[in-house]
């Protein structure tokens, strides 16, 4: 049984191993003050050409999206996202646990756009409903869609005019940079958001996010924030040694345009065999729709998610490639489907 479930089944990257394994018996400072944590920080702050920036590495993606949200917002305030958005749907409620209210935005491709958040500011606004403060986008988004230049662009700028801070979600950061239909770079991320971050866990590392916070309102006393959270790790080189390796030689580019290359492949497959999709994706989640008694007889040798019921006989499935997906398995599941 090979999975396409999700892109974090295997464990990481030989590289990561190796380095972690060589650096295992060195004594460093704990809490992100070791040597390692630093190098990765430097390097993070090379790539987006900004110096000024902060960065925090953090275990995991919900752990850095409560973390992050919850510091960011005063009591009262409250988030928007679109209503397929990971904070919406797949974080338990982390969100609201901490008191903010989650408001979404109906979407079919994933996407936030300046309009939708203006029928919400353009709602009654005062002392007895909540306020809307932050915008959440995730790129790539949960439907595996993009956000070109020109959108984020003028997202940023929309949020700026109304006092919006915006933050994104990077846990596939790497196939949104990587995708061939992407002229977005880690730069233009750090240039048109007020935070985000940078996902290790799907992309290669055993776990971990990069954390950044560009705007100077954010970032006073985001570390009190964090162990608060019970996410500052006393063993903080586990996540600086992985992040470290992850941008030396490219590594973390390279991992993440494997990853799309194989769903490219897939998805190619996928159309020789005349399959429609429930979206177009250009990164390393498709979600082709297939008849229900194909679907069973697929599930007989490879691992994948029954996304959505189109109709009594179809549905919409989801397959997501990894930094580690092997071409063998694609071809057999394209072979199997053909059958």
């Amino acid at each position: 049984m090979y999975s396409f479930k999700n892109d974090y089944s295997e464990g990481a990257h030989t590289k990561i191993l190796n380095a972690l394994i060589k650096t295992n018996m060195t004594q460093t400072e704990g809490y992100g003050y070791d040597c390692h944590t630093q190098n990765a920080v430097s390097k993070i702050k090379n790539l987006v050409h900004n110096q000024n920036i902060d960065v925090h590495l953090i275990s995991g993606g919900t752990q850095t999206n409560l973390t992050a949200i919850g510091a960011f917002l005063r009591p009262h305030e409250a988030c928007v996202s679109a209503n397929t958005g990971h904070i919406a749907v797949n974080e338990t409620g982390a969100i609201e646990y901490t008191g903010h209210k989650v408001i979404t935005i109906d979407s079919n491709d994933g996407k936030i756009v300046p309009e939708k958040i203006k029928e919400i500011l353009n709602s009654p606004l005062n002392e007895h409903v909540v306020k809307p403060k932050l915008v959440y986008i995730s790129n790539p988004t949960e439907l595996g869609t993009i956000y070109t230049k020109e959108e984020l662009k003028n997202l940023s700028e929309f949020c700026k005019s109304n006092n919006l801070i915006l933050y994104a979600d990077g846990a596939r950061l790497g196939c949104a940079i990587c995708a061939k239909e992407g002229d977005l770079t880690l730069s233009d991320m750090c240039n048109f958001t007020d935070a985000f971050f940078i996902g290790g866990t799907k992309n290669g590392a055993l776990l971990g996010e990069a954390l950044v916070i560009k705007k100077e309102s954010l970032k006073e006393d985001f570390r009190y924030h964090i162990k608060q959270k019970g996410a500052l790790l006393a063993k903080g080189k586990l996540l600086g040694i992985q992040f470290e390796e992850l941008f030396t030689a490219n590594l973390y580019f390279e991992l993440a345009k494997h990853a799309n290359e194989m769903a490219y492949l897939l998805s190619e497959g996928l159309k020789e065999a005349n399959c429609k999709f429930l979206i177009d994706s250009p990164t390393n989640q498709i979600f082709p729709i297939l008849e229900n008694k194909i679907i069973e007889r697929l599930e007989k040798k490879f691992n994948f998610y029954t996304w959505k019921k189109i109709d009594d006989n179809n549905s919409a499935i989801r397959l997501v490639t990894s930094w580690a997906t092997k071409k063998e398995a694609v071809l057999e599941f394209i072979n199997e489907l053909k059958k």
